[in-house]
């Protein structure tokens, strides 16, 4: 089979890709497992693993799912895939079996009744189609107003199974049909075809630039999203049009920052408020002791405390975002396409804003809702392709990687510098006590 490298173009923000030879072999698994879900040693005694660790969440998802395990060649650097739950990388370890798991599953969804909004299952990466709110809206039906109890996600990508299309110990990729209508009464058919692929350690440190550093664990896959309009009429602004819309699901703790870098000194031409540098009120607004803007990132709360959403807009968005908890070590970055000039859909639940006023990434952290219940607790990072005005048979592309490194926080300090042009020092200062 082969792979595809990605690198950052940085005229256009976008990944381009080099195309190498990669020779695959299978992945052996030298245990064997219980009923309950433990592991058998050589003496044939139950060995139980902690919740927390990799292991625990692939034995709990064998149970759901005849899941996807891809491997590193280092055997250190390993992901879940599930074909059933909508093609979803549902958590990945740096350090083995015995490692963090990084990913947040919902562990009860799986046995609970189907949820008519949303069935939050978890997982460190998934697709979406977009936009969430807006006169183009694919959560809220014709007429319905914006709110919670008439929002529903589309069950081709929150419940319905996706298909194995190819695999290999490094690599899998998924398809799936949809038919999907809009606030506006569209109706669409298309379909996604998703690839996701374990990279090498050295893949990874070429890719993100920093220094082989062999005291640092580290993780990272690349998944290419590909939506085709496979019906019989073009996607334009009068029918309204979907997007790509990338979410990455980690669990929150006390010390977790989310950190948004951006882009000083561009203007946003289809706002007055051009020096505002974020939309920072999805649901509601941010309270302000939640975030702080330095000279070219955004730090945000990732303690699953306090529901809010913010997003940067095209014009100031960098092709890069992450995330530090210092209780735990663990820096995580993702990498996605960003294009200053497209069309980004407005997602917000409102139809009174411009169609094409929207973000280009996002961050989430997770809170009580109205009636005081979580979904998760959980925090999110998010990347957005623009809006496909797509001719029929014709597709769109986006890019979206992400990466987890575990370690000192000096390593673990210089990483972050290089990409995210933070150092965790001020990363820690933001949210004093």
């Amino acid at each position: 089979m082969r792979w595809r490298s990605i690198d950052i173009c940085p005229a256009t923000g976008r990944f381009r890709l080099y195309t190498c030879l990669l020779l695959c072999s299978a992945v052996a698994f030298p245990f064997l497992s219980c009923q309950d879900g433990s592991q058998i040693d050589k003496n044939g005694t139950p060995v139980h693993s902690p919740q927390g660790s990799f292991r625990y969440d692939l034995d709990f998802l064998n149970r759901q799912d005849s899941v996807i395990v891809l491997q590193n060649s280092q055997g250190n650097g390993e992901l879940i895939v599930s074909p059933r739950y909508q093609g979803k990388v549902f958590t990945s370890t740096a350090q083995g079996d015995s490692g963090t798991s990084f990913g947040w599953i919902n562990y009860p969804a799986f046995a609970a009744a189907v949820d008519s909004h949303m069935n939050a299952y978890g997982g460190e990466n998934r697709l979406w189609l977009g936009p969430e709110g807006g006169k183009y809206s694919l959560f809220f039906t014709r007429g319905k107003s914006m709110v919670y109890p008439n929002w529903k996600t589309p069950s081709p990508f929150d419940t319905e199974a996706w298909s194995v299309t190819s695999r290999n110990s490094r690599s899998v990729t998924m398809h799936k049909d949809m038919q999907i209508s809009n606030y506006a009464g569209t109706s669409f058919s298309l379909a996604i075809d998703r690839s996701v692929t374990i990279l090498d350690r050295g893949q990874i440190d070429s890719l993100l630039g920093i220094p082989m550093d062999t005291s640092i664990n580290a993780v990272g896959y690349q998944t290419v999203n590909i939506l085709t309009n496979t019906g019989a009429h073009e996607w334009t602004a009068g029918s309204g049009m979907p997007c790509i819309w990338m979410l990455d699901m980690f669990r929150p703790s006390p010390s977790a920052v989310i950190i948004i870098p951006f882009r000083r000194g561009v203007i946003r031409q289809d706002r007055s408020e051009s020096g505002r540098i974020a939309t920072t009120d999805y649901f509601g607004k941010i309270p302000p002791e939640r975030f702080v803007v330095k000279d070219s990132a955004i730090l945000y709360r990732a303690d699953g405390n306090s529901r809010g959403k913010l997003g940067i807009y095209p014009p100031r968005a960098k092709p890069v975002a992450g995330s530090f908890d210092a209780d735990n070590r663990v820096l995580t970055i993702i990498l996605f396409d960003v294009d200053p000039g497209g069309k980004y859909l407005n997602q917000e639940w409102s139809i009174g804003k411009p169609p094409f006023s929207g973000d280009a990434v996002n961050a989430y952290n997770d809170g009580p809702l109205a009636d005081g219940t979580k979904m998760g607790p959980f925090y999110e990072l998010e990347s957005v392709s623009p809006a496909a005005f797509l001719q029929p048979r014709q597709a769109q592309t986006h890019h979206h990687a992400v990466f987890h490194f575990i370690g000192s926080e000096k390593d673990l300090n210089t990483i972050s510098r290089l990409v995210l042009g933070t150092s965790l020092g001020e990363i820690k200062k933001a949210f004093p006590g």
